[in-house]
């Protein structure tokens, strides 16, 4: 009998397989298809990768403004495809090596509860003091007519393409949609995103969200907004325009980026007796779910769908169910949408505070106020916003827009999580030349 049997090996799971092991537990982990889960081998790595070749292909065609004089560059994908293929490899390496060396032992294939202390793999029965549901999510599929269409891709198929599309149309504005509308139009795609809300990257700050969309335009990215997608028919969407009207556009693939769906199903949670609906599984602030024993984390509870928040899920479960004192905040979690440019984000938005009747003081700053941005870009331009307290100064919220802005959005959610006020977070010296200057500059202003 295991100490703790964990259903998925991705982030959440395999980091939290790990602790357990650490812990000198008796563990494995179930995985019906590859070590490292979505984020691994289909979701933010493989996507971030691409982002990257994008954005040197972008550098190289600016490069004479660095005084570097390059002939027409050209892009090869099925490179990028085979450079992709062997990041994703190293890191899948690494997690093998993890969990050998915590113990952990892996079991592969569809693992589904058959009672509360026990699970089925392969038909065989594995019991457990404790079970970890950790399966993760899939990409959503609307009800639109045709979504299933041969010319239809969706945030895991799109890393199968060989060549690049000639023109491509994106449904959905939120992060995914966003992050691959940088990547094609970098490659010389032509773009055109649809979004039924009236602004793109809901979950944002307004100001952020508004600065993105203006820059995204201004890029040659095409924006449709409060559209309603009627239905695809080969190459071709259908939709209902902002006033109502019926419209048409065609292109060479359609990317199906309306989100993540969790994996809740054929893993016999209400069999065995779990809350559980198609937004996920129930849980506390430890991953307890109602039934005893039976805990959650990461996308499959449907509450912030990020590997790290899924780590931190998985650590604070094993930690719960052993005996460690330890419980999850949501309050200071940093996200990063990797389109060109960044956007990164933690803590509250303004409307939110608004909406809350939290009263508040506001600075905003450009991010050329920082010279080190101004070297590593050619016309950019970004601004760093943070929101604080009116009356004792406490930071609640840093937003910004522009790239490396995710590199330092680490320490905003540090200043969060540790309750500084302005003035205090005023006195860490930052180093010299970086961009995270700006955000200092921004809590200077804002005091």
């Amino acid at each position: 009998m295991f100490d703790l049997i964990v259903i998925g090996a991705g982030p959440g799971g395999y980091e939290a397989a790990a602790h357990a092991g650490s812990l000198g537990k008796s563990v494995a982990v179930v995985e019906k298809a590859e070590l490292g889960g979505t984020c691994l081998n289909v979701g933010c790595i493989p996507a971030k990768t691409f982002l990257r070749s994008s954005r040197l292909f972008r550098e190289c065609r600016e490069a004479a403004a660095f005084g570097i004089i390059l002939d027409a560059p050209r892009f090869d994908l099925q490179s990028l495809v085979v450079r992709k293929d062997n990041v994703v490899g190293t890191l899948k390496r690494g997690v093998s090596t993890l969990l050998r060396n915590t113990g952990v032992e892996v079991l592969h294939g569809t693992g589904r509860l058959v009672g509360r202390n026990a699970v089925e793999v392969a038909g065989e029965r594995h019991e457990a003091a404790n079970i970890l549901i950790a399966s993760g999510s899939r990409p959503a599929v609307p009800p639109i007519p045709g979504i299933d269409g041969e010319r239809v891709l969706d945030s895991t198929s799109v890393f199968e393409l060989k060549e690049v599309p000639e023109r491509i149309a994106i449904i959905g504005g939120g992060y995914i949609g966003l992050e691959f509308a940088s990547f094609f139009h970098e490659i010389g795609t032509q773009v055109a995103v649809y979004e039924a809300l009236p602004r793109i990257a809901s979950g944002c700050d307004g100001d952020i969200g508004d600065e993105l969309l203006k820059i995204l335009r201004r890029s040659g990215i095409e924006f449709h907004l409060s559209c309603s997608v009627l239905g695809i028919e080969g190459a071709t969407l259908r939709y209902q325009d902002s006033g109502g009207a019926p419209e048409s556009g065609s292109a060479t693939y359609i990317l199906n980026a309306t989100g993540r769906t969790p994996i809740v199903g054929d893993l016999g949670l209400e069999e065995a007796g779990v809350d559980v609906s198609a937004r996920g599984i129930r849980v506390d602030s430890q991953g307890r779910t109602n039934v005893p024993n039976i805990w959650a984390c990461g996308d499959v509870t449907g509450r912030h769908m990020l590997a790290h928040v899924a780590v931190r899920e998985g650590i604070v479960a094993v930690n719960s169910m052993f005996g460690r004192p330890d419980r999850m905040r949501y309050d200071a979690i940093p996200a990063v949408i990797y389109s060109h440019p960044e956007v990164s984000m933690v803590g509250k938005t303004e409307e939110q505070l608004k909406a809350a009747g939290i009263e508040y003081r506001k600075a905003v700053v450009p991010m050329a106020l920082a010279g080190r941005f101004l070297v590593e870009h050619v016309r950019e331009t970004g601004v760093v916003k943070v929101l604080a307290g009116a009356a004792h100064g406490e930071i609640l919220g840093v937003h910004a827009i522009g790239d490396l802005s995710s590199e330092f959005i680490v320490a905003a959610g540090a200043m969060i999580e540790a309750e500084m006020t302005l003035e205090q977070a005023g006195e860490v010296i930052f180093p010299h030349p970086t961009v995270a200057e700006a955000l200092h500059a921004a809590i200077l202003k804002a005091q």
